[in-house]
């Protein structure tokens, strides 16, 4: 062909484009899907806000006022999703195959997943919200009672930390087990009328459903939890014989006496301390929010706009747990915790922050509905990421100012207390996951007996003789967030995968195991143009290949915890 049949061939093509892209625009159906998401947003961002504000307002205050008010606005959100003439609109929408336009079709998905999720009977959507207020609740308002008085969350980890008598720390444990109790048949009634629910809609049960209408393939999962249990199984028996070693000696016990509350966390979920160094004693003398504000702003992500709506330390009846919140997707972004000057919640205010300036820094010009995380485990590797410095020893010394000296003398210890959290936690996780798995497949089985053969397998703990309560319950996620927990674990895979992008790739590094990130203004600007500012405009597998250069990977966190 000669050039100038090339030229005229071209010429053709991008006259068929315009005129199609043209025809797309003149659609009736491209243009009412338009105005049907103009009138959707018009109801829904005023009433989103005003529910995120009356929920973190329940959060700090603990009171029933509060939380009705949050209940009732919630309750309104969900009837203006479960709209059945709207979701017929929307079934119309995406059969018609006009909204080809990136940005018009994933709008589309999204509402349609949505809608889907709502579409069920009103009165039943008004007892789920009702059902998880209630248990809400009965969380934030418990404590601890032992030998008379009432502990924190804090306070209960602190005992379980720092006590060696093993009859105390029992007592402790077994105490704020009680929680399970107090909501495990309200945790029961409301896991079996999700699966009404979910069956309703079609779905095999809850859990499936709210994977699949979160953009994950239940298959996929299982078959990810399936080869991160080979990977870590190994080592984690490994760690875990020195972890046993290390406790009978501190308890003055033989390895086959250690119970679940030797090992310094109500969950084991944490790590139990075991190496010399100490991570708490370069944090009981620091400011903790300067701390964190210091870090972020050396990376060109400043959060002072973000502290000053914040609520960040302890407080009566507040919730005791963390969290982050997006009030309006306009920049009013908050962060509830309860802090002590400790390494825990140094790891967890940047944690925290991390889905803090994820929601900072998207894009106001991306449309309402795709002013988001791509993913909910997306947010969750920018926080991890971040989380995992509070116990690297260059940070330390480049936050904090810790010796050269000090530095060389902790690396190694530092570096075994990380690659130990990420082993009990991969391994946490998989209790959790699972459990939640089958119990919603099985509400009706022994959830007591299944809780225990599952921390046995995978944790490789024992189970206190004859126990028998429901201490499934009194995790609170098991409740409130259901069918997320796995995606904490999804988030660790890919904070390894973008730690050792960054350290290649924006710094030029090869050290990728104590590069801090301290004052590497580059990496900021890196996150919000690959990350933060496309927001869920694209699906999480593109957003992942498209910052990284490839898919969601569990190789970089075998480089950093397994191999």
């Amino acid at each position: 062909m000669n050039q100038h049949s090339k030229l005229f061939v071209c010429f053709i093509v991008i006259i068929c484009l315009v005129q199609a892209c043209s025809n797309e625009e003149k659609s009736p159906m491209v243009s009412e899907f338009k105005k049907f998401l103009n009138e959707i947003e018009t109801e829904i961002i005023p009433l989103s806000k005003a529910h995120n504000l009356a929920y973190f307002d329940a959060s700090i205050s603990g009171a029933e006022d509060d939380y009705r008010k949050s209940a009732d606005i919630e309750i309104q959100i969900n009837k203006l999703f479960s709209s059945k003439d709207n979701f017929l609109k929307l079934k119309e929408f995406k059969a018609s195959g006009v909204i080809t336009d990136q940005l018009l079709k994933r709008q589309l998905d999204v509402l349609y997943n949505a809608f889907l999720a709502k579409q069920i009977d009103e009165k039943k959507l008004t007892r789920v919200v009702e059902m998880q207020k209630n248990i809400e609740k009965k969380f934030s308002i418990f404590r601890t009672e032992v030998d008379g008085k009432k502990l924190t969350d804090n306070e209960v980890e602190e005992i379980l930390k720092t006590i060696t008598r093993s009859d105390l720390l029992e007592n402790a444990w077994m105490a704020s087990k009680k929680v399970g109790a107090t909501v495990a048949k309200d945790v029961l009634d409301l896991v079996r009328l999700r699966n009404e629910i979910a069956t309703e809609l079609g779905f095999k049960n809850y859990h499936a459903m709210q994977l699949e209408l979160d953009e994950q393939n239940p298959e996929d999962v299982e078959t990810l939890f399936d080869e991160l249990d080979d990977l870590t199984r190994a080592s984690f028996r490994d760690a875990k014989r020195e972890v046993d070693s290390y406790l009978a000696s501190r308890y003055g016990l033989v390895e086959e006496q250690l119970m679940p509350w030797h090992y310094q966390n109500r969950f084991f979920q944490d790590a139990p301390q075991v190496y010399a160094v100490n991570l708490d004693k370069y944090y009981k003398d620091q400011d903790i929010v300067k701390l964190t504000a210091d870090y972020y702003a050396g990376l060109n992500l400043p959060i002072d706009d973000l502290l000053e709506k914040s609520d960040l330390f302890e407080k009566e009846s507040k919730y005791q747990h963390a969290y982050c919140l997006d009030v309006d997707k306009m920049g009013d972004v908050r962060v509830l915790c309860n802090i002590k000057p400790n390494y825990s919640w140094t790891n967890t205010m940047l944690h925290e922050y991390g889905h803090a300036v994820y929601d900072k820094f998207q894009d106001p010009e991306t449309p309402w509905l795709l002013r988001e995380p791509a993913h909910t485990f997306t947010t969750e590797a920018i926080a991890m990421l971040f989380g995992r410095f509070a116990s690297n020893p260059s940070w330390l010394q480049n936050m904090i100012g810790i010796s050269n000296e000090e530095k060389q003398n902790i690396s190694e210890e530092c570096f075994k207390t990380l690659r130990l959290e990420q082993l009990v936690f991969s391994r946490w996780v998989q209790v959790m996951y699972r459990f939640e798995k089958d119990m919603y497949e099985n509400p009706e089985q022994d959830l007591n007996s299944l809780w225990w053969q599952l921390v046995e397998k995978y944790q490789l703990l024992q189970k206190p003789a004859g126990r028998n309560a429901p201490d499934w319950a009194s995790k609170i996620h098991m409740a409130l967030y259901p069918a997320y927990y796995h995606n904490y674990m999804m988030g660790e895979l890919l904070a390894s995968q973008l730690y050792y992008h960054i350290c290649k790739k924006i710094l030029n590094s090869s050290d990728v195991k104590t590069e801090s990130f301290v004052n590497e203004k580059a990496i900021g600007e890196y996150l919000i143009q690959k990350i933060f500012k496309p927001g869920a405009k694209y699906h999480w597998r593109d957003l992942i290949k498209n910052a990284t250069g490839e898919a969601l990977t569990a190789k970089y966190f075998a480089k950093q915890f397994v191999e």
